[in-house]
């Protein structure tokens, strides 16, 4: 594991940047798997950037979404279908057909679960994964207590979630209480990951993810057994972590 602090949100987007688009310009043809939510939305914004600017082509890429509410329409603006559109899949050129995001429509979910999984395995595997993580140390939406073996599969989302989601819906009630989520299982087959956090209140779930047990507990500790996982956090987000990981880039294990 690789942990990488930065002094500011923008500093942590811009190190992100750098990975992601490192990887499309080496492999055009990468799987990413991305993640929704404001946490990587400054990588996106750079994503884009680089794409108008010095034209860093995502025509050949394919993407594989974390996650989607159940019951959420995709034209539904609080939906991850939406936010994916509205901030990096209708300002690249990542071509339509190779766009992947959990149905939260879906009639039989166990089988678009399956079928999500299946269809990761046909096209390679994902080379790159993007996580965020949540107050309760959860990554996609592997809350608490979700068995490390879980494949994609349909969570009920804890009241932690549904509390810090309640920002983006006119109230607490209109948030969704069940998802669509990639497992454990599915994450931990990526051949590199990179989570970011930042802020004060994402400080203990990552001290937790770097360095506490592993434990479905706090389901982002399981990272610590991933064989190419970066940690990228502002200073905020490192500050409950060992003095001599509030700065700079360093090596854990």
């Amino acid at each position: 594991m690789r942990i990488i602090t930065t002094e500011s949100y923008q500093e942590m987007s811009l190190e992100a940047t750098k990975i992601v688009a490192g990887q499309v310009y080496l492999k055009p043809t990468s799987v990413l798997g991305l993640a929704t939510g404001s946490t990587p939305e400054g990588l996106y914004d750079n994503l884009v950037a680089v794409h108008r600017t010095i034209g860093l082509d995502f025509s050949e890429v394919t993407t594989f979404n974390l996650d989607e509410y159940i019951g959420m329409a995709p034209e539904n603006p609080q939906s991850y279908h939406y936010f994916m559109h509205k901030h990096f899949f209708d300002l690249v050129n990542v071509r339509p057909e190779n766009i992947f995001i959990p149905d939260g429509c879906a009639e039989d979910v166990p089988a678009a679960c399956k079928a999500y999984d299946k269809l990761i395995r046909e096209k390679g595997g994902i080379d790159l994964q993007v996580l965020g993580i949540g107050r309760n140390a959860h990554i996609g939406f592997n809350e608490p207590d979700v068995k490390f073996e879980a494949t994609t599969h349909k969570v009920k989302l804890d009241d932690e979630t549904i509390q810090a989601n309640a920002r983006f819906f006119e109230d607490e009630e209109a948030v969704p209480r069940y998802a669509i989520s990639m497992g454990i299982k599915t994450i931990m087959l990526a051949r590199h990951v990179i989570l970011l956090a930042s802020g004060p209140e994402k400080a203990e779930a990552v001290k937790k993810a770097v360095c506490g047990s592993v434990s479905p507990a706090a389901p982002a500790s399981i990272l610590q057994l991933h064989q190419d996982v970066t940690v990228i956090v502002d200073r905020e987000a490192a500050s409950m972590l060992p003095e001599e990981y509030q700065h700079g880039a360093h090596e854990i294990f």
